[in-house]
């Protein structure tokens, strides 16, 4: 191993060097609009893996794409020797829908503005794969005797469902010793967090039908019954809106507050409800108190409500009663929490309070509790250390990555995180982005946990 090459100005000196490259092969992923909730983008989900298997063998390892029922996994690998140990990088290459009318550039064209890229998957999730990648480069070109395999999803966006279908199957070729994931989010910049929990989903639709077509308001209103206010009654039943209050029977029984160490961890995290409201473009909060913030998002699970469908909604008012109504919700939950048992108290909730109302489940993920402590949680905080100049944090995560149980499940290896995006780079927002500082930090902190790995496994 040639540890010249992996000294922090080595690596800076690597990532300057290579930020032309780094930058053409991202716009290259991004501008293929890679929606996987949408089926009319199928091809270009495809062409997207293409892209991935193309990128490995330009760069001299090798690569392949692993079929399943639904979209296809790329396995990209740089390998040294079959004596060393693996380590698998998990990434995700689909992007959310880019329909947002305050997108100020062309979501499926990646523009450079100075520092910064913008287009749907900078951050979510193509940028941090592709820093991974260039951490990669760095360390084979330092021949760090380590194996370096790449794991990116095609259907993450839409909760995993031909992932472990996808890794049962090609189990022996996924073989590895480790997991680190990219597509986690920090508190804030400068400031390195990695969160040891996620939460995880559990969405369901509840829907009414009343009548065969709408009725005018006049001739049955008062006798008629309205699908759109029963649901909405429905979900008052089951909510309380201005404090976010779950009132389901039992709903929070299996939730474990977080312990005094984690909570002390939270506060020297960096986060501020001033930066938190900043960041995501809020209004106003339920409670600006920042522990109180940190817990809702991290460490309580939700009951939300996304959308309801029914009725009139052009201008003005048209005196109907709907004949059917739809609501789109969903729960995150935590740590200890089950997906089909938190289905099954809102199935039995409604069946008693509201037997009209149809339920159906949709998908769900469960949640996963990481470890903080250990060789991977160790080189995980000397790699942000290493390429950031500070030590990272260990938070929680609101979010839900699917594929994270279920690569400890399968696989029967630990997974860490490694992730790089910032609040401010907008998750599934308009005007999503990324820029150098994090990729070039991100890719001297990929290198230097790729040396750390191989001395440690």
């Amino acid at each position: 191993m040639n540890e010249d090459r992996l000294t922090r100005a080595a690596l800076h000196a690597f990532a300057e060097l290579n930020r032309p490259l780094f930058e053409g092969e991202l716009r290259t992923l991004v501008d293929l609009p890679s929606v996987s909730s949408d089926p009319e983008r199928i091809r270009d989900i495809r062409l997207c893996a293409e892209a991935a298997v193309d990128l490995f063998l330009r760069h001299g390892g090798s690569a392949e794409l692993l079929e399943t029922s639904g979209n296809p996994l790329v396995l990209g690998r740089f390998d040294a020797d079959p004596g060393f140990p693996t380590v698998t990088v998990y990434n995700h290459l689909d992007v959310q829908p880019a329909n947002e009318p305050e997108w100020t550039t062309n979501p499926f064209h990646m523009e450079i503005q100075g520092d910064t890229y913008l287009g749907r998957g900078t951050t979510d999730d193509k940028g941090p794969a592709l820093t991974a990648f260039f951490g990669a480069l760095a360390a084979r070109e330092a021949q760090v005797p380590l194996n370096i395999h790449f794991l990116w999803e095609l259907e993450e966006e839409i909760g995993s469902p031909s992932f472990r279908e996808g890794l049962e199957r090609n189990r022996e070729a996924l073989r590895t010793s480790a997991v680190i994931v990219s597509d986690t989010i920090w508190i804030t910049r400068g400031r390195p967090s990695t969160p040891a929990g996620l939460r995880g989903l559990a969405g369901f639709r509840l829907t009414l039908e009343t009548a065969r077509h709408d009725l005018h308001s006049g001739v049955v209103g008062g006798a008629a019954r309205n699908p759109l206010a029963e649901l909405i009654t429905a979900v008052a039943d089951m909510l309380d809106g201005p404090t976010g209050r779950v009132k389901i029977p039992h709903f929070y029984r299996e939730v474990v507050p977080p312990s005094g160490k984690e909570r002390r961890e939270w506060d020297r995290s960096g986060f501020t409800v001033e930066q938190f409201k900043q960041d995501h473009h809020l209004l106003t909060l339920r409670t600006d108190r920042a522990r109180k913030v940190m817990k809702r998002v991290w460490a309580r699970p939700t009951m939300e409500v996304h959308g309801v469908v029914g009725g009139y909604t052009g201008p003005g008012i048209k005196t109907a009663v709907p004949a059917r109504a739809e609501v789109k919700m969903s729960c995150r939950l935590v740590p200890g929490m089950d997906v089909e048992t938190t289905l099954n108290r809102i199935r039995k909730f409604l069946a008693s309070h509201h037997p009209d109302v149809e339920f159906h489940a949709e998908h769900g993920l469960a949640p996963f509790m990481g470890r903080v402590t250990g060789p991977c949680a160790e080189a995980v905080k000397a790699a942000y250390a290493f390429g950031f100049g500070i030590p990272c944090c260990f938070t929680r995560e609101g979010g839900s990555i699917g594929a994270v149980s279920t690569m400890e499940e399968v696989l029967g290896c630990q997974v860490s995180f490694l992730g790089l995006s910032l609040p401010s780079h907008g998750y599934h927002a308009p005007n999503e982005n990324y820029d150098w500082e994090q990729a070039a930090g991100g890719m001297a902190a990929f290198s230097h946990f790729f040396m750390t790995m191989s001395s440690t496994l």
